[in-house]
């Protein structure tokens, strides 16, 4: 069974890449202090990977 990660979007999105804001959307991420959980995917990793200076990420 995959695991789950509890991301957290610490930074806004204004100003940032637009493959950056991309990702952000894929997570489900819209605004600042959001919470969401996504499953522990090659996908999601790569996505969380790519904007992690604007993240806080936490294994469930």
């Amino acid at each position: 069974m995959s695991t789950k990660l509890s991301v957290t979007m610490t930074k806004s999105r204004f100003g940032r890449l637009p493959n950056h804001q991309a990702c952000l959307k894929g997570l489900g991420l819209r605004k600042i202090n959001q919470t969401v959980v996504v499953l522990n995917t090659p996908e999601n990793k790569g996505m969380i990977n790519k904007v992690s200076y604007m993240l806080k990420v936490e294994e469930i």
